[in-house]
C-alpha cells in the first residue's frame, strides 16, 4: 500500500480503497416503520447525516427536532456511532429566537428552505421569500447554514428549467441582500447551478446526489415511465449529468455528497401520481466508487464523500476509516427490502456493481 494525501490508501492492484468514514449531507429518514427499516443502511456506512425535516407534520421548532432526534436514536443499531444532524423546516411563521436557541445548544445544525409545493411534503414551505428575511438575517449573524431546495414552483416554468429560474429569482437577490449567509444549494442538477455556486464566495456550497451522477432524464422516460428513477429535482439532460460528474471528481471543496436518499414504499411510487424520491442509501458508496473509477479519479473520492462536507459545516472529519474492495465479479446487491407488509425498491444504477464496503 502506498500513502496518498489525507492518508488515503489505494491498493497497488487498485482493488482496495481506504478512506475516512463518509458523511451524508442530505438524507431523508422518514418516520415510524420506514425510519426503522432504512436507518441501518445509512448507519452502516456513514458517521453523520443532515436529516431532512419534511415529515407530516414538519419539524418546525427546536422542540420538534428534539423529539424527532429521539425517535432516530431509538432506531440506531446497537454499537453504531451514527449521529443525526437535525434541521428545521423554514416557514413564514418560524421564530428566529427558537432557531438560534437550537443552533447554539447544538441540537439543530441547519434550516431547510422548501418553496411551497416544490417536492414531497413541502406544502408548508415558503411562498414569499421576503417574509422569512428576518429569520435569514439572524441566521447570517450567527453563522447558521441555510439548506435550499432550489426550484421555483411557478406553473408557467418548465420543470427542467426550475433550478435555473430559482437562481435568477431567489438566490441571486438573496446573495445580494445577505452575502454573509451560509448557503448549501442542495441536490444541484444543472450546469447553471454549478456555475452559480462557483461564482460565489466560500460560504456557498452544493451537494450532489449519487443518482444525478448516474442517470439523466432518459432513465425516467425512455422505453416507458420508470417511477423508481423519478426524483425532485428531476434528472436533466446528459450535458448536465456530465457537468455534475466533472464537479464531483474535481476535488473542489464547495461540492460534496448529499445522497438525497428518499425512501417511499412501492405502492406510493408505482401509482398514477407517484411520489418523488430515490432510495440509494444501501449502495451509494459502491456506486460512487464505480463512478470515480470510471472517471479515473478514485483518489478524489475521499474529498467528495468525507472531507469537503465537514469543512463547509465547520466540523472535523471523521477519524474512523472504511475500506471499499473491488471484486472481479459483480457484487450481489439487495433490490427490494421489506417495510412491514410492503416493499421498498433500492436504486438500480443500471450497471454491474463491483465495489463493496468491507464489513
Amino acid at each position: 500500500m502506498r500513502p496518498v494525501r489525507n492518508r488515503l490508501c489505494l491498493g497497488l492492484d487498485m482493488k482496495t480503497l481506504t478512506i475516512r468514514q463518509p458523511d451524508d449531507w442530505h438524507l431523508h429518514l422518514r418516520d415510524g416503520a420506514v425510519l426503522r427499516a432504512v436507518l441501518p443502511h445509512t448507519a452502516a456506512h456513514f458517521a453523520r447525516a443532515i436529516v431532512m425535516p419534511n415529515l407530516v407534520p414538519p419539524v418546525v421548532t427546536t422542540r420538534d427536532a428534539a423529539a424527532y432526534r429521539e425517535r432516530i436514536m431509538a432506531a440506531v443499531p446497537e454499537g453504531s456511532g451514527f449521529t443525526p444532524l437535525m434541521t428545521l423546516y423554514l416557514t413564514e411563521t418560524s421564530q428566529a429566537d427558537d432557531i438560534e436557541s437550537g443552533f447554539r445548544d447544538g441540537l439543530v445544525t441547519a434550516v431547510k428552505l422548501y418553496p411551497a409545493g416544490a417536492t414531497t411534503n413541502s406544502q408548508s414551505g415558503v411562498t414569499n421569500i421576503e417574509a422569512v428575511y428576518p429569520v435569514l438575517e439572524r441566521m447570517a449573524a450567527i453563522g447558521m447554514p441555510l439548506c435550499v431546495h432550489g426550484e421555483v414552483t411557478d406553473p408557467a416554468i418548465d420543470i427542467f428549467d426550475r433550478e435555473a429560474v430559482f437562481i435568477e429569482r431567489v438566490l441571486e437577490p438573496l446573495r445580494r441582500r445577505l452575502p454573509e449567509l451560509r448557503i448549501v444549494m442542495e441536490h444541484v442538477t444543472t450546469s447553471d447551478g454549478m456555475d452559480f455556486v462557483r461564482s460565489q464566495g466560500e460560504n456557498v456550497g452544493a451537494t450532489i446526489t449519487t443518482h444525478h451522477l448516474i442517470i439523466n432524464r432518459n432513465a425516467i422516460l425512455a422505453g416507458g415511465i420508470r417511477p423508481h428513477y423519478y426524483c425532485l429535482p428531476v434528472a436533466k439532460r446528459e450535458t448536465h449529468r456530465l457537468a455534475l460528474r466533472a464537479a464531483a471528481i474535481s476535488g473542489e471543496g464547495r461540492f460534496f455528497l448529499g445522497t438525497d436518499s428518499a425512501p417511499h414504499v412501492d405502492p406510493l411510487k408505482e401509482c398514477a401520481c407517484g411520489c418523488a424520491g430515490i432510495f440509494n442509501a444501501p449502495n451509494t458508496l459502491a456506486c460512487l466508487a464505480h463512478v470515480f473509477e470510471e472517471e479515473g479519479a478514485l483518489e478524489r473520492l475521499e474529498a467528495f464523500v468525507s472531507l469537503n462536507g465537514p469543512a463547509f459545516y465547520r466540523l472535523p472529519p471523521n477519524e474512523r476509516r472504511i475500506t471499499l474492495r473491488r471484486y472481479d465479479e459483480p457484487v450481489e446487491n439487495e433490490r427490494k427490502m421489506s417495510v412491514g407488509e410492503e416493499t421498498l425498491t433500492v436504486f438500480d444504477p443500471m450497471f454491474p456493481i463491483h465495489w463493496k464496503v468491507e464489513e
